[in-house]
């Protein structure tokens, strides 16, 4: 099978509700973008990598540390738009969507996108999952998904899903990791579409693949991810890689 070209995207909007300007803020004295950058770049399945934002200021910080940066539209609702808007000038094989607050991304997280497009062509979009503990079973922050046996996502909800009617305490809960990975066809499909009834009603963009008819496979990761919402998330990110140091 022919290599596949993959473009890799890192959506990065300055003006984030929760935790202000946090794509800029510093870990270990270094700009939350640019840890995003220099490990997602470990990957030997990328092509090339860019950040894509909104923001003169993201693309001056960038350059200033020798990462590639384009400017996109102020307009777009979410991350997948401005990949959608990249892919209108880059031609891939595939696209992957590595968030700009995802600071603890790794080759093993690409890997896991990757590699159902390399085994099955029928392949249209793929995200990742991994064990949640019972505290982000029970948070309505955590996003959490169920799957059908060849993993492809039957549904995301904020809610504990799947319910443990009898509470017999056995089922295994699910938090979905919000990573992305496209062919151009889903990208550009999902765009043209309105938002979706569940997904405003669950604000999870994803669930507009869904309610569209475009699968969603969902392999499974078992390598840490902390996304940055909070200023708790940037010690626990500052924490992990102290004592991940080589």
């Amino acid at each position: 099978m022919a290599s596949l070209r993959v473009l890799g995207v890192i959506p990065a909007r300055l003006a984030s509700t929760r935790l202000p300007r946090k794509v800029l803020r510093e870990i270990a004295g270094v700009p939350m973008v640019c840890h995003v950058y220099r490990r997602a770049w470990q990957s030997d399945l990328l092509t090339d990598l860019l950040v894509a934002t909104d923001s003169e200021e993201v693309v001056a910080v960038c350059r200033a540390h020798g990462i590639p940066a384009v400017m996109t539209s102020a307009d777009h609702p979410s991350g997948t738009d401005r990949v959608w808007e990249v892919s209108r000038g880059r031609a891939a094989d595939v696209y992957v969507n590595i968030q700009g607050d995802e600071p603890l991304i790794g080759p093993g997280h690409i890997r896991a996108l990757v590699e159902p497009f390399q085994r099955w062509l029928d392949t249209q979009v793929v995200t990742l999952k991994a064990r949640a503990t019972p505290e982000e079973a029970a948070s309505p922050t955590v996003t959490k998904v169920v799957t059908d046996l060849r993993g492809n996502a039957l549904y995301f909800s904020r809610n504990p899903i799947p319910y443990d009617r009898d509470r017999t305490g056995r089922v295994v809960y699910w938090k979905h990791v919000g990573l992305y990975a496209y062919r151009p066809e889903p990208l550009e499909a999902f765009h043209g579409f309105a938002p979706s009834t569940l997904e405003l009603a669950e604000g999870l963009e994803q669930l507009r693949f869904l309610e569209n008819g475009i699968p969603i496979h969902v392999a499974e990761t078992s390598e840490p991810t902390i996304g940055v919402d909070t200023e708790a998330d940037l010690l626990a990110v500052e924490a992990y890689l102290r004592s991940h140091a080589p």
